[in-house]
């Protein structure tokens, strides 16, 4: 008889600790006297140079990294309001931009060719070299830690990083942090710890679960219920396909009702049709924050308020929200 009110005793423990960490924990919080420097660099990688906009929290000490890769005709400047905001809850933010699928893919371009620019940038091999940009990035940060001379010396705790993108800087995103893609060759990068994906896709060949059923380390995928980009096929539904075939563990998806692509940028995409939601943008910092603060800082009280009622606080009733 004594087994059954023990277990009650700890669930009611387990519940009254969530829900004291809820009270206590807010990803959104953060210090107005705290300044984020921002830095623009670049470094040649090969016959390529990649540009960086790097955000730096005030904090001098070592912090984690979080990287991202922008969308097809992006570029390091754009979502500056989630490097400022993660900076300014202490991570290094690095914004990567890619080279032949960036903003110089439609400058000065007609418009009426600017489409077709647009479409063939959308490639396998576009593909393969954002890849790339995210390995050498890692490796230059590395040597830039290191350097007596460099901005970035002695500012980042490279053993603590997590990768993060929109639309094709998804794809990105997913092919360096556990995608299976056996026509990429070394895409899978061990020094990731974390990824967040948003507008995610399935994969081009094959079917979901072969290529996202070994993910191992934590994801989170966001997308809309109207997440549909103005190139390529993968509609609102199949971005739905990619958190099903994930295997449990540190596996979060955020469907944002009403979403439209440009719900996760900076602003809206010519072809929007929604107005755009302001409790978005809310809703997108606070749980990528969290979901940073669990899993790169392994903060109890992030986990708790991810895993517990938290999360679900921030979203409208129409909004979906689910783990495993």
């Amino acid at each position: 008889m004594t087994r059954p009110v023990l277990s009650l005793a700890a669930a009611l423990v387990a519940t009254a600790a969530a829900i004291a960490a809820n009270a206590a924990y807010d990803p959104l919080a953060i210090d107005e006297a705290r300044l984020v420097q921002q830095v623009d660099l670049a470094f040649a990688n090969g016959k390529r140079e990649i540009p960086l906009r790097v955000f730096l929290p005030a904090d001098p000490k070592p912090a984690p990294v979080v990287l991202f890769s922008h969308g097809l005709g992006g570029s390091r400047e754009g979502n500056a309001f989630m490097g400022e905001h993660w900076a300014a809850r202490g991570y290094v933010a690095v914004f990567l931009q890619h080279p032949g699928s960036d903003t110089s893919v439609w400058k000065g371009v007609p418009p009426a060719q600017a489409m077709q620019a647009m479409r063939s940038a959308a490639s396998a091999g576009n593909l393969m070299l954002r890849i790339e940009d995210v390995h050498a990035t890692l490796d230059q940060l590395e040597r830039w830690n290191k350097d007596s001379g460099s901005k970035l010396r002695a500012r980042m705790d490279l053993a603590h990083v997590g990768m993060s993108g929109h639309s094709f800087g998804a794809v990105t995103t997913q092919s360096v942090s556990g995608q299976s893609m056996p026509l990429a060759g070394k895409a899978l990068d061990k020094r990731i710890d974390a990824a967040i994906l948003y507008s995610p896709s399935p994969p081009r060949i094959g079917s979901a679960k072969g290529a996202f059923a070994k993910v191992e380390i934590p994801w989170l995928l966001m997308t809309g219920t109207k997440d549909v980009a103005a190139i390529g096929s993968i509609t609102a539904a199949s971005r739905l396909e990619v958190f099903p075939a994930l295997p449990p563990g540190g596996k979060y998806e955020l469907v944002l009702d009403r979403a439209e692509h440009s719900a996760f940028t900076d602003r809206a995409l010519p072809g929007d049709k929604e107005d755009r939601n302001p409790k978005h943008h809310r809703a997108i910092l606070a749980i990528s924050t969290a979901f940073w603060d669990a899993y790169l800082r392994d903060d109890a009280q992030a986990r708790a308020w991810i895993d517990g009622p938290g999360a679900r606080s921030m979203l409208d009733t129409a909004d979906r929200w689910q783990r495993k």
